[in-house]
């Protein structure tokens, strides 16, 4: 088989191994997915770029030149997927019934990788295109993104279709995040000295409270008309050494969810305030705070030629005006919008993301497929 359907070519996708190590130790990682995409699309006729700047991790992006004078398009969708311990039946044996494909990946997110490739080799092959077509086939979405980082440092588009599964409905937005440690410091001593000792965790309590007070006020506050309100959560907490000891630290764990509009340092700012007013309240409350892994909420013009284009193919294929969404989780979208590129969210329906059973609708793969194909003919010509 020449794998030439989105199905035939998914399926091959779902065999291969590509689990994100930065997740589960020991996971394959993207280098074998790789290859056989770069081999694909070579074969018909892409200039294949490989980018490994962390051996074993490589991302693609496969170029079909244009002609001259179009505009160029990014289709973009990752390669890695989360583990396979825990998933029910053979993850990587994909299986097809009524009307669904099932294995890991087939919906987060091969499917989209599987339509994003056979729509743009059918639409240089029927071509001739003014502009330039690009697939990035990108590492390390699951964790940290560092693929589309990498493939930005060396490559740009006029507009990116970011394919991650959206029940064939047109993402315009989604939130951004902001993790935080805060140290609660308190004084060890025997637990038979309370006249020495200052116990971290039960001042944590306090800060936990008031982290509840202001998730309460955020979700009575102004919200974003697709997104709704930012929130804020705490994810973990660890603290004490023993029953006999009063703990000297206990590190909490937070997580604040962002709408467009919020940034990581106004974030930093609320956080910084709660925490000095528990210091000015609460006797013996010390503290330090250190901000960790923040990624950019994301909002599209809706105006935008891609946005446009892409949502006139989908009526034509649909029938019907397709809905218009925002995603309370973060993607790529906010990567490729920050370097200047106009991008949107669109893919495959099913479900079971990061689940135990994982499903692609196969009618939507074929669907998806068609409205790339159409939208790249159209905004490339």
């Amino acid at each position: 088989m020449t794998a030439s359907t989105p199905a035939l070519l998914l399926a091959r996708l779902i065999a291969i191994d590509s689990v994100n190590p930065d997740l589960v130790p020991g996971g394959a990682g993207e280098a074998a997915v790789a290859d056989y995409c770069g081999e694909w699309l070579a074969a018909r006729g892409f200039e294949v770029h490989r980018l490994e700047r962390r051996p074993g991790r490589p991302s693609l992006v496969a170029v079909a030149r244009g002609t001259g004078g179009g505009r160029s398009l990014m289709l973009n969708g990752h390669l890695d997927t989360v583990g396979l311990a825990g998933y029910e039946g053979e993850p990587l044996d994909p299986r097809v019934a009524e009307g669904r494909m099932y294995g890991r990946g087939t919906f987060d997110m091969k499917g989209g990788i599987a339509a994003m490739m056979t729509a743009a080799a059918r639409a240089v092959a029927e071509g001739p295109l003014r502009g330039d077509v690009l697939v990035a086939c990108v590492a390390d979405e699951e964790h940290g993104s560092l693929g589309t980082e990498e493939v930005l440092e060396s490559f740009t588009a006029d507009a990116a279709i970011v394919t991650e599964p959206s029940h064939l409905e047109v993402t315009l937005a989604h939130k951004g995040f902001v993790w935080f440690d805060v140290e609660i410091e308190g004084r060890a001593a025997h637990g038979s000295r309370p006249d020495l000792g200052i116990d971290a965790i039960a001042k944590a309590g306090h800060f936990l409270v008031a982290l509840e007070e202001w998730g309460r006020r955020l979700t009575d506050g102004p919200a974003h008309p697709l997104l709704g309100t930012g929130t804020v959560h705490a994810s973990v907490v660890r603290g004490g050494e023993e029953p006999s000891t009063y703990p000297a630290r206990c590190r909490i764990t937070l997580e604040r969810r962002t709408v467009p509009g919020e940034s990581a340092d106004g974030v930093e700012r609320e956080l910084a305030a709660v925490l000095d007013h528990l210091a000015a309240t609460v006797p013996d409350f010390r503290h330090r705070l250190t901000r960790g892994l923040h990624r950019e909420p994301f909002e599209a013009d809706p105006e935008a030629v891609v946005v446009r284009t892409l949502t006139r193919h989908a009526e034509r294929a649909l029938g019907r005006p397709p809905v218009i969404r925002a995603e309370p989780f973060w993607t790529d979208c906010a990567l490729l919008d920050r370097a200047g590129i106009p991008c949107l969210l669109f893919g495959v329906d099913g479900e079971g993301a990061h689940a135990a059973t994982e499903y692609v609708d196969l009618a939507s793969l074929d669907r998806l497929t068609e409205i790339l194909t159409a939208t790249l003919t159209d905004f490339c010509s």
